[in-house]
Order: structure tokens, then C-alpha cells, then sequence
């Protein structure tokens, strides 16, 4: 075999997967889209709402979900009438702030990071591409709340990869990514070793409006009440957006966040909820 032919039937080398990946999605368009997804019903409310609505304001397109049905969320109804009531809620609490409602997909205590979920969260997210990805954070009391966040991020991470096939099969997305992790109640994790946000959100202006979103979820004022001892339903709310505003040591209400590394998601700089949220957000 003469040396040109050996030459010829040689792969043609290619730089690494993961830099040819980021650079094409740093070229697509932007998406101007904003999704937070959750464990149960209200979980978004009490961390997360604030911030979406001020991205709601600053022009992206919102989309809320929580992956669980909240069927556990009572001490006296069934479980089909509370999920249905807890249904309604949280449609309720989208609503209010515009924010188009993906219906929740397994039941409470069931959010595992198994592949029959995680192809199901996939096909969401490539149908719904956001720019930004609200999540809850990965470390948390409660196994639900870990999950959701453990199974989301990797249903993110498979949007653009097209040997991956989502349920339904939904085409792969090129697209950058920005997720960002929100604070755990109790701002410590199930060690209880706290936890810092590296970003501050001034939710002080939409806080009665946030007030509104929970309190949408009036089935759960009982239901806190009678098993977990929080005694005041909003007040919790407010004294954990307090919290995290004396923590940035600017704000009077805030709601905290950590930004996933970018690997797999976009580019380093890449900071959309920074840059849409000028004046409102503090990097520690």
C-alpha cells in the first residue's frame, strides 16, 4: 500500500467534543426564555418566583413546572382530590404571572434520576429550549427536592445531543444554557452546613406579588402547619427572603442562587440572568 493511500483512509482529527459543542451553541440565537422547575407545588413560590418574575419584566418568556403532583400534601383528603386541588393551585399561581404551565409527571416521593423521567424532562426541555433554568439545589432536607434538580440537570445536559432520544423523541437543541440552583429551605444542607448564594436577586419590589403566588396554594397552609410545624405559612416565605437579603448585606428581600458550572451548557462568560437583571442582581 503506497503511503498516499494509507494517508487517505486515516479520520481526519477533530479539537476536543466538548469545545466544538460550546462554540456552536455560543453562535445560536438567543432564546429570551426562562424556565423554573421544581419539586411540588409552591416550591417555585418560595425560592424562585421572585426572580422569575422580574425575568418576566425584563422581557423573557416564562415557563413554570413542578415534577411532582403533591398528592401527599394533606392529612385529611385522598389523594386524587388533593392532587387535583394542588393542580388547580399551581396552574392558578402560573397564571398570575404569565408564565405557560407544564403539567407535573410522577408522584410525590417518586422523583428519581432514572432514565423513564429523565427522557420525559428531556423532550421538555428541548421543546421549551430556555436560555435560563431556574432549579432547585442539589443539596436539600428533602430527597424530592434533590432529585428534581439531579434529574433536570441531566435532561439539560442531553437537549443537544442527538444520539439521545427524549419520550416523546423530540428533535436535539444547539443551544447556550445558563441553570442556575436556588437556595435550600433552612439555607443549609441536609448536614446542615450552610449554604452561600454567589448571587443575590432584590425581589423587594415584586414581594407582595409573590405573596400572591403562594398564597394561591391555600391547601398547604393546613397541611405545613400540621406536619412540619411552621406555624405561619407566609411568614416563612418572608422571613427566608429576609434571611437572604440581610446576607447580601444590600438588600431587604432577596432570593439567592448558585450558577452550574458551563460545561456541557455554554460558555464560561456566559451570565444571562446577570445581564437581564442589571440593578436587581449582586454576584458575591
Amino acid at each position: 500500500m503506497r503511503e498516499s493511500e494509507s494517508t487517505e483512509r486515516e479520520p481526519k482529527r477533530r479539537g476536543p467534543l466538548c469545545s466544538r459543542q460550546t462554540s456552536e451553541m455560543a453562535m445560536s440565537p438567543r432564546s429570551r426564555v426562562a424556565m423554573a422547575v421544581a419539586a411540588h407545588p409552591d416550591d417555585i413560590e418560595f425560592t424562585m418566583s421572585g426572580t422569575l418574575m422580574l425575568l418576566g419584566q425584563a422581557g423573557y418568556k416564562l415557563h413554570y413546572m413542578n415534577i411532582a403532583n403533591g398528592y401527599c400534601g394533606s392529612v385529611t383528603l385522598g389523594r386524587e382530590e388533593i392532587a387535583a386541588i394542588r393542580l388547580w393551585e399551581a396552574q392558578a399561581a402560573a397564571a398570575m404571572i404569565g408564565a405557560d404551565f407544564h403539567p407535573p409527571l410522577v408522584d410525590d416521593i417518586e422523583i428519581f434520576h432514572e432514565p423513564p423521567l429523565i427522557r420525559k424532562l428531556c423532550a421538555i426541555v428541548r421543546q421549551v429550549s430556555p436560555e435560563i433554568l431556574l432549579l432547585p439545589s442539589p443539596q436539600d432536607y428533602m430527597e424530592d427536592h434533590q432529585n428534581a434538580s439531579r434529574a433536570m440537570v441531566t435532561a439539560a445536559f442531553c437537549r443537544n445531543i442527538p444520539n439521545y432520544v427524549s419520550d416523546p423523541p423530540t428533535p436535539h437543541v444547539d443551544s447556550q444554557m445558563a441553570i442556575y440552583h436556588a437556595m435550600p429551605m433552612g439555607l443549609a444542607d441536609q448536614h446542615r452546613n450552610p449554604i452561600r448564594p454567589g448571587i443575590f436577586v432584590d425581589v423587594s419590589s415584586v414581594m407582595e406579588a409573590k405573596r400572591r403566588m403562594l398564597a394561591c396554594h391555600a391547601s398547604q397552609k393546613d397541611w405545613l402547619d400540621a406536619t412540619q410545624g411552621h406555624g405561619n405559612y407566609m411568614r416563612l416565605m418572608d422571613d427566608m427572603a429576609r434571611q437572604v437579603g440581610g446576607l447580601s448585606g444590600r438588600f431587604a428581600y432577596a432570593e439567592g442562587w448558585r450558577q452550574h458550572l458551563h460545561l456541557g451548557f455554554g460558555s464560561e462568560d456566559f451570565d444571562p440572568l446577570g445581564d437581564a437583571l442589571q440593578g436587581y442582581a449582586l454576584k458575591w
